[in-house]
């Protein structure tokens, strides 16, 4: 492990842009070098609505996480979310010429390049094939079949697709912003690697990331990814509400919700009031802190029942042990907790992003709002140890993960990369 590696992870969210740049320590727990955020103007509920406003956007936070971290940011993990995520499973077999050889990573590698090729709704590809679990001439529940025989090999997959053109605008904003892009990473699995322990996600645990645009839910069973879907609503829709239901300001609103804001109305009082300067010499506006809360809770519980219903959806509602872990910005509101765990009936937390983190100097970086940001940082690190050659080795003899090729050739993000190369090269002739 190289200690002197840096990654930095680029969060273009809904609400803000972030920009971590991160090392990791000898311990191996991830070192925050530097954090940038801006205030995002292009985006809409996770996907890019203004390519220009969206690059002046990433600019600026990379600008002051360069100025934090005191380096020079050329590469960037990116993170991919939206209401056009879709999840399926799906299983898949290859029959072996025979059984007396042993299975290899190369046959792990073909089973997975077999999913890549399935046929998709128009407009969309793959973006991630998640191995779930594998068999071997019928025999189930395999969780790593190499070095074993036999002739079938065969594995359930969970499979995460996304709409092709998303991808390229994202692509196209960072490479305007001159920067690389070392791979597409869904969010929810970024925010699951920062907030989740091992314990939970072999327990059985939902990760449910409230950003401004999207609610994005990840179910892990058994170490392994069982269902993950995109809800397209997040906290902007609570600032809307707040907005039309107390007659002020946007920016008015989302202060009183980040500041005050509480998802049960009953745990506040009516004497608690805060007041809102008046427009252009009008009186101020006094609003009671109950009187916000319930306005907020409604749309906090539709959220909640949203999230309930994919619970539900999933089939393993009753398998979960670890209950749920709330993260994301929205996580922020007060009383979440308790109103979650009334809608489902499921033990709930909030998620903070420090399971893997060292001590840092960089405020507020364990905030709920930065999970995804860490998680992506992390992700550039996994990204970075599958090229090296004796790490891979190490891995292959410890657990199958998936392909062993750290960019798959066709892939997603391939495919992003080489239409936004062909259109650049266009451009110049």
């Amino acid at each position: 492990m190289d200690t002197n590696e840096i990654v930095a992870g680029l969060d273009i969210g809904t609400t803000k842009i972030a920009c971590i740049v991160g090392r990791r320590n000898e311990q191996g727990k991830l070192e925050i070098l530097g954090m940038g955020k801006s205030r995002s103007e292009g985006v809409s509920r996770g996907v890019v609505a203004n390519i220009q406003k969206t690059v002046d956007s990433i600019q600026a936070a990379i600008r002051e996480a360069e100025d934090n971290a005191g380096v020079d940011i050329e590469t960037v993990t990116v993170g991919i979310a939206g209401q056009h995520i879709r999840s399926m499973h799906h299983r898949g077999q290859i029959t072996r010429r025979s059984n007396e050889d042993e299975i290899h990573q190369k046959d792990i590698d073909q089973l997975i390049e077999d999913m890549f090729k399935l046929v998709m709704p128009a407009g969309e590809e793959i973006i991630h094939v998640l191995p779930q679990e594998y068999m071997v001439d019928g025999e189930q529940g395999i969780r790593d079949p190499i070095g074993m025989s036999g002739v079938r090999l065969e594995a359930n997959f969970h499979i995460i697709s996304g709409q092709i053109t998303a991808a390229r605008n994202i692509n196209k904003c960072v490479h305007r912003a001159n920067l690389n892009v070392m791979d597409l990473v869904l969010e929810p699995l970024a925010s699951a690697d920062s907030v989740l322990s091992a314990e939970e996600k072999e327990a059985g645990v939902v990760l449910v990331d409230i950003g401004g645009g999207t609610t994005d839910i990840a179910i892990f069973q058994d170490h392994i990814i069982r269902h993950t879907a995109v809800i397209p609503f997040g906290g902007n829709v609570i600032t809307e509400d707040i907005r039309h239901g107390c007659g002020i300001m946007r920016d008015q609103a989302e202060l009183l919700k980040v500041r005050f804001g509480s998802a049960l109305a009953a745990e506040n009082k009516e004497n608690e009031v805060v007041c809102i300067p008046g427009l252009r010499g009008r009186d101020p506006k006094e609003i009671s802190f109950k009187t916000l809360a319930e306005v907020i809770q409604p749309r906090m519980e539709e959220i909640l029942e949203h999230v309930y219903f994919e619970i539900k959806n999933s089939g393993m509602e009753k398998q979960l042990i670890g209950g749920i872990v709330l993260t994301g910005g929205g996580a922020q509101l007060k009383h979440l907790r308790q109103l979650c765990e009334y809608i489902t009936g499921m033990g709930a937390r909030i998620g903070y992003p420090n399971e893997h983190l060292a001590k840092s100097h960089v405020e507020h970086i364990t905030s709920p709002m930065y999970a995804t940001s860490v998680g992506l940082v992390m992700k550039g690190f996994e990204a970075l140890d599958r090229r090296r050659p004796l790490v891979q080795a190490q891995q292959d003899q410890q657990r199958v993960k998936g392909h062993s090729q750290p960019s798959r050739v066709g892939s997603f993000f391939d495919k992003v990369t080489k239409s936004f190369s062909d259109l650049m090269s266009d451009d110049e002739n």
